[in-house]
């Protein structure tokens, strides 16, 4: 099988890729507009920093087996460096698929703090389950991280789901969409996560990276490539309704073309 350092060293190029396409094709005709294709562009170069780090050794450590199935002085790769790269993207992809939400309709700050709140105890909690060095706690961990989850996903479906009711049709549809996507891709990570050696041990070192770099792949490029698209046919429906939507400050218009 393919080692986990190449594995590692294109996906850092796939993402650095990716994150240039979004930040080439995504407009800034509105504000909005301008903040959505901004954020879905960095995400996927904040990932290729973290793969590169773990690439090259800096984003990982090794730590020692003690669940008592390994020899003595066995060692586990940590990648460290996933974990700080979720803290940050996982959090911008819930702040626009929030404002895809509320489009056009008021911003909710309680339930947008809330569910960006949630996603950061989940990736903390997980990066305390992949650090953890003995089953009891490592295992306690997984589960509080598997509840702050559950968390995300009732503000996406139940107070998000409520403010995007309001919205044109269109835009209904581009939410429910985004949300299904992202929400059936996340829900492979702990499962990965729970039989690679992080967790039980299952699985290969590199079989695991592999599977968490086709999905973060799909969750930050493929998906942001598809939101971006959306939202400019969105803004193209909101340019017609109200045209002066696209009138920006001569300030705003040179941070948009800079």
């Amino acid at each position: 099988m393919t080692s986990s350092q190449t594995i590692l060293s294109i996906t850092a190029l796939i993402m650095t890729a990716g994150g240039l396409l979004i930040l080439l094709i995504g407009k800034h005709r509105t504000p909005t507009e301008q903040f959505q294709s901004m954020c879905h562009g960095i995400v996927p170069l904040i990932a290729a920093c973290s793969y590169f780090a773990m690439a090259t050794g800096q984003g990982a450590v090794l730590l020692p087996i003690t669940d008592g199935s390994a020899a003595t002085g066995a060692t586990r790769i940590f990648y460290y460096a996933r974990y700080v790269d979720w803290t940050f993207t996982t959090p911008l992809l819930l702040l626009t698929l929030s404002m895809t939400a509320m489009h056009n309709g008021p911003k909710r700050a309680g339930t947008i703090l809330g569910v960006i709140l949630a996603d950061v105890m989940m990736i903390v909690t997980a990066f305390a389950f992949g650090a953890s060095e003995t089953p009891g706690t490592k295992w306690t961990w997984f589960i509080v991280s598997c509840a702050a989850f559950l968390g995300v996903y009732y503000v996406l479906f139940v107070p998000h789901m409520q403010a995007n009711a309001s919205e044109r049709d269109d835009v209904q549809s581009t939410y429910k969409r985004n949300a299904a996507i992202l929400s059936i891709v996340w829900l492979i990570y702990p499962f990965i996560l729970a039989v690679a050696p992080d967790g039980a041990g299952i699985i290969s070192d590199s079989a695991a990276v592999l599977g968490i770099a086709i999905i973060d792949v799909v969750a930050k490029v493929v998906y942001g490539l598809l939101a971006v698209v959306e939202d400019t046919k969105a803004t193209d429906k909101d340019l017609v309704e109200d045209p002066t939507m696209g009138k920006v400050s001569p300030r705003r218009s040179a941070l948009a073309g800079a």
